[in-house]
Order: C-alpha cells, then structure tokens, then sequence
C-alpha cells in the first residue's frame, strides 16, 4: 500500500509545438501555476498504485493529452480530453485576464477588483469543469486542478 504522498507530480513539461509568443503576464502566470503545483498537488491516476509522476501535457487536434509517466521514465498512464467543452471558459478567462492586466495600469482599485473577481470565478469554473473531466481517469484536488487549467488556458494559446 502507497501513502498519499507518492500520488503526486514530481515534475512537469509542457508539450509546446509550434507555440505563439506569449505575453509577458502570460509567462508569468505558466511560471507561477509549474511553481505552485511542485509545491504541493495531488494526482492519482485511476488504478495507480502510486508514483511519483512525470507528466508532460501537451495539445493534439483539438485535444489536451496527459501523458503521465513514473520516476524511470516509462509510460504509466495516457488520458486525452476533447477541448471542445473548454472553449468558452478558457475564450471568456483569457478576456476578462486581458481587461485586468490593462485595468491595472489605470483603473480604480473597486474596477480592478471586479474584474479580479471575474478572473477568478472563471478560473474556479474551468477547473470543476477540468476535475469533471477527469473524473474516473485521474483524481485531482482542487488546487492542483486550478494549477493544471493555467496550464491548459497557456497550452490553449497555440491553437
């Protein structure tokens, strides 16, 4: 038997293929979410008796790909999610992430604020929406599904 602490990522490589350039508040938040998501995550892989895991995520025609791996480096796990039910959340989350980064610059703190908030309920919805998707492949919490939708919205940026 595992204990809970081997069900985590231990490292994380972003499939990037033909990626656009990204802007620099875009950077920053890929950089922040790999961060934070070495910090402290969970990931169980339906069936798994435990890693750690590599996971590389990468986007393939329309579909995001979790290809998870073990410490040696051999294949574990592979999951690929269609894309489609993520659209809107990630088209509306990378618009109101761009009226924020401009709203910082000039806009009153109570403006700032608001679309702060609208940042952040979409984020929350798009990963209840990723954990769903997940469901009975790979079990994740919250948090580490917060993490692993920032990475999704960058990824999503290519496409």
């Amino acid at each position: 038997m595992t204990d809970a602490a081997s069900f985590r990522i231990a490292s994380i490589v972003l499939d990037e293929k033909s990626v656009v350039r990204r802007t620099r508040e875009i950077e920053q938040e890929r950089e922040i979410a790999v961060y934070d998501l070495m910090e402290a995550n969970y990931f169980r892989p339906d069936g798994s008796d435990g890693g750690p895991y590599h996971l590389v995520l990468g986007v393939k025609e329309n579909r995001m790909i979790f290809d998870v791996r073990l410490e040696d480096g051999s294949a574990h796990a592979r999951v690929v999610l269609s894309l489609t039910p993520f659209r809107r959340v990630v088209k509306d989350y990378f618009l109101v992430c761009e009226n924020y980064f401009k709203a910082i610059r000039t806009a009153p703190p109570s403006q700032i604020e608001a679309l702060d908030m609208g940042r952040r309920g979409l984020h929350n919805e798009g990963s209840e929406l990723l954990r769903e998707r997940l469901k009975n492949k790979i079990e994740v919490d919250l948090e580490t599904a917060r993490r692993l939708f920032t990475l999704i919205c960058v990824l999503h940026l290519k496409g």
